[in-house]
C-alpha cells in the first residue's frame, strides 16, 4: 500500500442557511462537514464522501421540514399568546479524532434549540477503514470470543469513581448501574490516546456535565489502531 494512503486529507466544507415565514427568520441552520481524501484510494474516497453526504442530507431535510414546521407552529403560538418568539437554531458539526494508521474517526454533534432555557446536543460517530472505505465497528477490533462490553464499562466505572471522587454530583448517584445499561458500542470513536466511549446528555449525568466521554488507553485495551488489522 501507498504510504500516504495510511490517512486522509480532509478539507472541511461549511453550509448556513436562514429560513423565513412571514419575513421573520423562524430558523437558522449550519452544517460543517468534512470532505475525505485517502490519497491513492478512490474506492474508500467515495464510500467515505457518500456516507458523509448522506447524514448531512438526512440532517438539512430534517431541519428544512420537521423543524420549519415546528418553528412556524412556534411563531404562530408566540403571536396568538403574545409571547417573543426566538427562532429555532440547528448546528451539525463534523470533528475528526483520529486520522493515521489506515484508520479515520469522526464524531458530529447535532445541536438543535427549539425553545426553553437551552439547546440539546446528541452526538454520532463513525470509524472507517481506509483502506476499503468500510465501517469498523467496535466488535472487530476484539477477539470473536472477547468479553469487551465487560472490560469497557469496568474501566469506565473505574473512571467515573475517580471522577465522583474529585467532583462529587457530576454523575447521577446510580451511574455505575447506568453506565452498563446505557453502553453503546455504536458510541465510540478513536484517538491517539485510546478509545473514546460517551454517553448522550441525561443517560449517567445531569445537563451540566454534557456529553460525557471515557478514554480507554490502547495498552490496556491489548490493541491500537492498525493498516495489519483486516
Amino acid at each position: 500500500m501507498n504510504r500516504l494512503s495510511t490517512s486522509a486529507n480532509l478539507t472541511m466544507q461549511k453550509l448556513e442557511r436562514e429560513f423565513t415565514y412571514e419575513n421573520t427568520v423562524v430558523l437558522k441552520l449550519s452544517v460543517e462537514f468534512p470532505q475525505v481524501e485517502p490519497a491513492g484510494n478512490p474506492v474508500a474516497e467515495n464510500r467515505i464522501n457518500g456516507r458523509i453526504r448522506m447524514q448531512t442530507e438526512d440532517f438539512y431535510r430534517y431541519a428544512s421540514n420537521t423543524l420549519y414546521r415546528q418553528a412556524v407552529q412556534l411563531y404562530h403560538d408566540s403571536l396568538a399568546n403574545g409571547f417573543p418568539f426566538h427562532a429555532y437554531d440547528t448546528v451539525l458539526q463534523y470533528n475528526a479524532t483520529y486520522n493515521k494508521h489506515c484508520f479515520l474517526s469522526l464524531y458530529r454533534d447535532q445541536y438543535e434549540y427549539t425553545g426553553g432555557a437551552h439547546g440539546n446536543t446528541i452526538r454520532r460517530s463513525d470509524t472507517w477503514s481506509l483502506k476499503s472505505g468500510r465501517l469498523y465497528p467496535l466488535a472487530r477490533f476484539f477477539g470473536p470470543n472477547s468479553s469487551y462490553r465487560y472490560l469497557l464499562t469496568q474501566q469506565i466505572i473505574k473512571q467515573a469513581d475517580r471522577n465522583m471522587q474529585e467532583n462529587p454530583g457530576i454523575y447521577f448517584d446510580d451511574y455505575r448501574t447506568l453506565i452498563v445499561r446505557y453502553f453503546n458500542e455504536r458510541q465510540y470513536y478513536l484517538t491517539p490516546q485510546g478509545c473514546a466511549v460517551y454517553y448522550q446528555q441525561y443517560e449517567i449525568a445531569p445537563y451540566s456535565t454534557g456529553i460525557v466521554v471515557f478514554t480507554i488507553p490502547y495498552d490496556v485495551l491489548g490493541w491500537s489502531p492498525s493498516c495489519l488489522l483486516r
